[in-house]
């Protein structure tokens, strides 16, 4: 019961995966905000990052009428050591609930508390720079940490692993951003591998992921001196196979998958700060069994460098 598809909802794992990996572009430009860039922190600056969501899972093929709810506070800090590294440290704090049928009624099942944190680098491989416009390709490496409670207990038992607030494993993870710059709009990519490792005799599935992104300036269109911000309208795909959950060293049928999600958003844009608001939407969810499937997620954040 551990693993019980909870992960394959989306909101405790993959699907926010980004999220907890939070980009953090220049705020000189648009961002990402479910992905990451490959612009840089300038040399001896900071870069802070708040990020809420809220997402819900309530799409439960099992017959349990599973109803999931999730919010989580991620907090990022990142640093330009010079101007081709970038180190970044992801603090995040999470609440869920889990609404559930069991043999003696409708039960409610919580927890929350101080995540996973992870800590990660940024190194610039490629740039080419013209007038007014840049390409970026820089590969990442990092740790996440088991900080977060994994043995939590209820009335019931031991809580789902999808449910409690750390993983209690060390999952290392790498990929590789590309970023395209103009002075009209932003397009970021990026590839992920996340390999989860056991904790308390349970694994989460590896997770491999595509990342897309298209900030595109709405407002002002012609631009002039004066102009104290931009607004931007942001469109990105997200895509995640996740392997089956182990407990015990034996697969979990009803674990793992591969999910296809949209997040349309908007930016406003200054030289020192962001503000920031998407929706992260499944539009395909090919997933193992009675895993239960994501309804959406909703992002609200800002970012400030100092």
């Amino acid at each position: 019961m551990r693993g019980a598809g909870v992960r394959g909802a989306g909101i405790r794992g993959a699907a926010l995966a980004a999220i907890l990996c939070a980009a953090l572009g220049a705020p000189a430009g648009a961002a990402p905000i479910s992905t990451n860039t490959a612009l840089p922190v300038g040399e001896g600056e900071f870069i802070f990052r708040e990020l809420f969501a809220v997402g819900r899972a309530a799409r439960d093929p099992s017959g349990l009428d599973r109803d999931l709810l999730a919010w989580s506070s991620t907090s990022v800090l990142g640093y330009g050591v010079r101007g081709d590294l970038a180190l970044f440290g992801v603090v995040p704090y999470v609440n869920r609930r889990l609404r559930v049928n069991t043999p003696g009624g409708r039960a409610t099942r919580r927890a929350d508390g101080l995540g996973d944190i992870r800590l990660f680098g940024r190194y610039t491989l490629y740039k080419l720079d013209r007038p007014g416009r840049t390409l970026r390709i820089a590969p990442f490496a990092g740790l996440e940490f088991p900080t977060g409670a994994s043995r939590r207990r209820d009335a019931l038992g031991l809580l789902p692993a999808g449910l409690q607030p750390g993983s209690g494993s060390w999952d290392p993870f790498v990929g590789a951003i590309a970023t395209y710059q103009t002075l009209d709009f932003q397009v970021d990519g990026q590839l992920g591998y996340t390999l989860n490792t056991r904790g308390d005799r349970f694994e989460f599935g590896d997770v491999l992921r595509f990342d897309a992104s298209l900030q595109y300036r709405l407002w002002p269109r012609r631009l002039s001196g004066g102009t104290p911000g931009f607004l931007y309208g942001v469109l990105e795909a997200n895509l995640i196979h996740q392997g089956r959950n182990r407990a015990g060293g034996v697969g979990d049928p009803n674990s793992g998958g591969t999910r296809l999600f949209v997040v349309p958003g908007l930016q406003y844009v200054t030289r020192r700060w962001i503000v920031e608001a998407a929706v992260q939407l499944p539009v395909y969810q090919d997933l193992n069994g009675t895993a239960l499937k994501s309804s959406y997620t909703v992002l609200v954040g800002f970012r400030v460098n100092f």
